[in-house]
């Protein structure tokens, strides 16, 4: 398989609070407070959903430039939800400020459906873990 991403977390001393590190970039994920974290950085669930709307939005500004479409400023709100039963759904809410008729839209929804993320988290990803001596 090929090397997509690569990133190293690590426990930083404080209740919960991790760094991540992914190439040059580094930064801080916690849990809240109200769950016994110092929310110094986003939940996991957070940045599953930030790397969820960036792929999106990303994917979406590259498919217009394509296009030659002018999509004004883009954003994207999303929201994970739990049931009782432990069954996930994840909504996104797209808004761009330019005046788009509706065959613009519906092609954008579609590609949204197509993202590397959207595909990855739609189709499951098999997950290993093992030990390794320090």
């Amino acid at each position: 398989m090929k090397r997509i991403a690569n990133v190293h977390v690590s426990a930083n001393g404080a209740p919960y609070t991790q760094t991540v590190r992914a190439g040059r970039h580094t930064l801080l994920a916690d849990e809240p407070a109200s769950a016994g974290g110092a929310d110094a950085g986003p939940a996991p669930y957070d940045l599953l959903l930030a790397s969820l709307g960036a792929c999106t939005t990303i994917t979406l500004q590259m498919y217009a430039a394509r296009k030659g479409w002018a999509l004004g400023d883009l954003s994207m709100d999303l929201e994970l939800r739990k049931d009782a039963d432990g069954n996930t759904a994840i909504s996104r809410v797209l808004r761009c400020t330019a005046a788009l008729d509706d065959t613009q839209w519906d092609r954008l929804l579609e590609i949204a459906g197509k993202t590397p993320v959207t595909r990855t988290l739609l189709a499951g990803a098999s997950i290993t873990t093992r030990r390794e001596s320090a």
